[in-house]
């Protein structure tokens, strides 16, 4: 294994390996990636290996103009959406996709999430967005690009900050999670499934349950993301 990419194929496919133990992919629906700013590449899962033949020596360096700079296996389908965010979104360290049942199940309502409870409020204060199912002329383009395009011009539109909402489902399609590495973008897929599926199960109890309120919203987000944040479990 090269030993300039060494550490990033390691990072990226012990993230990938978290994907598959915590249930968040099917087969080998899903993927993550780790970036390499210095270098302006990333490492990414290749595509339709199963998770229980992948080695870290597989896993393949692209930059973020889609040119393969490392590996002999073709990248995940989905490199060019992973190209894209990390172009446009210079604060981000990794990207992960899954199919995870309650989520995409959110995204094939074509539905935001709504903020019910604290589990939501502990990471963030918004409703989880769903950008709309992508237009037919982009779908027949460059599709795993214009899903890139989608996500940002869905938080273009609903003045989002892709620093604080660190999610969203793409209508029709499933999840999409970032973070500052690429341990960060699955733990906030695990995060958005939990609290997909529990959103699901309020609305089946109360069909009219009630959004958080702010002032519960506000408590929750700040004592784990404030300037004098103090709460750890």
């Amino acid at each position: 294994m090269s030993s300039l990419y060494k550490d990033l194929k390691q990072e990226c496919y012990e993230a990938n390996m978290q994907l598959n133990a915590l249930n968040l992919v099917v087969y080998t629906f899903g993927n993550v990636s780790a970036v390499d700013r210095k270098n302006g590449v990333f490492a990414i899962k290749p595509s339709g290996v199963p998770y229980e033949d992948l080695k870290p020596e597989d896993i393949v360096i692209v930059d973020f103009d889609n040119n393969v700079i490392e590996g002999t296996m073709r990248p995940s389908s989905d490199t060019k959406t992973h190209a894209y965010l990390y172009k446009h979104w210079p604060n981000i360290g990794g990207v992960a996709h899954t199919h995870a049942t309650y989520s995409v199940a959110w995204a094939q309502s074509q539905q935001y999430i709504p903020i019910f409870g604290t589990t939501h409020a502990d990471h963030l204060t918004a409703d989880i967005p769903c950008a709309p199912p992508m237009a037919d002329h982009l779908i027949e383009g460059n599709y795993e690009h214009n899903t890139g395009i989608q996500i940002l011009d869905c938080f273009k539109e609903k003045n989002l900050s892709y620093e604080e909402v660190e999610m969203i489902l793409i209508g029709n399609h499933g999840p999409f999670a970032w973070g500052k590495n690429a341990a960060k973008a699955v733990y906030n897929s695990k995060v958005l499934e939990v609290v997909a599926e529990m959103a699901y199960l309020t609305l089946q109890i109360n069909p009219n349950a009630p959004r958080l309120k702010d002032s519960l919203i506000k408590k929750h987000y700040n004592r784990k993301h404030g300037k004098d944040s103090y709460y750890g479990q």
